[in-house]
């Protein structure tokens, strides 16, 4: 018997796409350059807020949304990797899926965070670069335009690419969910809460985190 479930909440799918969004800003200022650079920060900004708010999220959020749906034991992993998963890790983010998304959150953190303190000392310096030496800023400088910035391009295209097998080759559209927010399952489970009280809460802590990171440029400005 097919179940609909409630996986993914409204706040969880308004991240997922506006990070979507405020990559593209990033990749696409950062290869034009010049004046678009004005935008490339304005788009680090968005990240940095959305990052701060889905690490608040994973705690507070939906059940599926949190950290501790998603946060298997090495055993498990390597069970679901030799084809013994459990049901319930088709619901939202699979042991492998899980990796993924843990390593995007990782070095999106370290590219937004490289990026506030790097300083190419020609066009582009970033609005922290001020408070550490120059040496620090030109670390981040060349983490930020080479490693860094090689690893979140290849961690995206492994998260489309894992979408596309998926769809592919076991017949289950990933995207759908990630819009529309139900899932079809055979298992009864308990969905993720989703209603005015928690897009309200989540609202609340994405204006915080937005305000915190508006505040910190503009003082270190």
């Amino acid at each position: 018997m097919s179940h609909k479930v409630r996986v993914w909440d409204l706040p969880t799918r308004c991240f997922h796409w506006a990070l979507v969004l405020s990559l593209i800003g990033l990749l696409t200022s950062a290869q034009i350059g010049g004046d678009a650079m004005a935008w490339h920060f304005r788009s680090g900004y968005a990240v940095l807020s959305l990052l701060l708010f889905r690490l608040i999220w994973g705690v507070v959020g939906g059940k599926w949304s949190r950290f501790s749906s998603f946060l298997y034991a090495p055993a498990t992993v390597l069970a679901y990797i030799q084809g013994r998963g459990r049901p319930e890790h088709s619901i939202g983010h699979t042991p492998l899926g899980a990796a993924s998304v843990f390593a995007l959150l990782g070095f999106l953190l370290l590219q937004v965070a490289s990026g506030l303190v790097s300083d190419d000392e020609i066009a582009a310096a970033g609005p922290l670069s001020k408070l550490v030496s120059s040496a620090v800023a030109g670390t981040a400088t060349s983490y930020h335009t080479t490693v860094g910035k090689l690893m979140v391009i290849a961690l995206v295209l492994l998260h489309i690419g894992a979408i596309l097998v998926y769809y592919v080759k076991k017949r289950q559209n990933l995207v759908r969910p990630m819009l529309l927010g139900d899932k079809e399952t055979d298992n009864a489970v308990v969905g993720s809460r989703d209603d005015a009280g928690s897009r309200a809460l989540a609202l609340v802590i994405f204006l915080g985190c937005a305000a915190l990171v508006a505040g910190m440029v503009t003082l270190a400005g």
